[in-house]
């Protein structure tokens, strides 16, 4: 398996990404939209998400590395709470919910992942 490189090749980044586009989608809309402390705060955590797997990444240590991982995850969640604030104030339809959800689980799991493999690897060249 070749060596990554840079953020952009994981996978958990790709879809942190495309959750983050799709966030900025949906609380551009309606009453989501004047909304401003639940779409900033919604809004911020998505872009957490990337951010801390993209410091990480770029960071000194594996030790970091994992940290910031792990705070990537904990703004997943951050997402999926968010998300359910935004359908009960039905700024958001079940479809749109649904999407959210998948999109910060499947980061969140593949954060997981990919903690678990980077600490098994603990100790080797980065």
């Amino acid at each position: 398996m070749a060596t990554i490189q840079r953020f952009e090749e994981l996978e958990a980044w790709k879809t942190a990404r495309e959750l983050t586009r799709l966030v900025y989608q949906v609380s551009n809309q309606g009453a989501f939209a004047r909304d401003f402390g639940l779409r900033d705060q919604m809004r911020r955590a998505s872009v957490s998400v990337l951010s801390n797997i993209a410091e990480g990444f770029e960071s000194r240590t594996t030790t970091l590395f994992i940290d910031f991982l792990g705070r990537a995850k904990g703004s997943c969640g951050e997402v999926r709470a968010q998300n359910y604030v935004a359908l009960d104030a039905s700024y958001l339809n079940q479809e749109q919910h649904q999407k959210v959800g998948e999109l910060a689980t499947s980061c969140s799991r593949q954060l997981y992942g990919f903690m678990t493999y980077v600490e098994s690897k603990r100790g080797e060249p980065r």
